[in-house]
């Protein structure tokens, strides 16, 4: 009869091939989330804290908060120290931004996955502006709006180059 821990081992080989996919890893960090966010939940509960009804003005400044925090965490250059401990330093991916290399194995990969990608730092990003938003609405919402702030500038940059390359002119 075949162990539960043998069956597990034997779909992790078939899921990842010849690719390096540390699934336990990934599953750690997906457990390592549901409990921060039980924890929220639970530390919420018993401070008899009142869940925010978000309006759309919430969710749109919450939107782009979480935008602009992932970025900072995943790519921006003053960052690269929570990084380095799980990534190489490549070079440039755009303005402002870094292009590293995940290292490592198993957990030390995973967590390299996860904080060199926007997409994937963000579910984590928007998690923490909804707990601050229970815990601390107003600190939370100066942040986000702050945040929210520095995302619109830097679409307005962009626009402004693309604006000035359009017409021939250098920044």
């Amino acid at each position: 009869m075949i162990s539960l821990r043998q069956r597990l081992n034997r779909e992790a080989r078939a899921y990842k091939g010849d690719d390096d996919r540390p699934l336990a890893a990934y599953a750690g960090l997906m457990a390592l989330y549901g409990a921060t966010v039980g924890g929220i939940a639970a530390a919420a509960r018993a401070g008899r804290r009142q869940l925010p009804s978000p309006s759309p003005w919430d969710v749109a400044l919450n939107t782009l908060a979480t935008h602009q925090l992932s970025r900072l965490l995943a790519k921006d250059p003053v960052t690269s120290p929570l990084r380095a401990p799980f990534t190489r330093f490549e070079g440039t991916s755009g303005p402002a931004e870094l292009e590293e290399e995940v290292r490592g194995t198993g957990a030390r990969k995973a967590v390299g996955e996860l904080v060199t990608c926007p997409f994937c730092i963000g579910l984590w990003a928007a998690t923490a502006c909804t707990a601050g938003s229970i815990f601390a609405p107003r600190a939370t919402r100066l942040a986000t709006a702050t945040l929210a702030a520095l995302s619109a500038a830097d679409f307005l940059q962009y626009a402004y180059a693309a604006a000035q390359k359009a017409a021939g002119e250098t920044s």
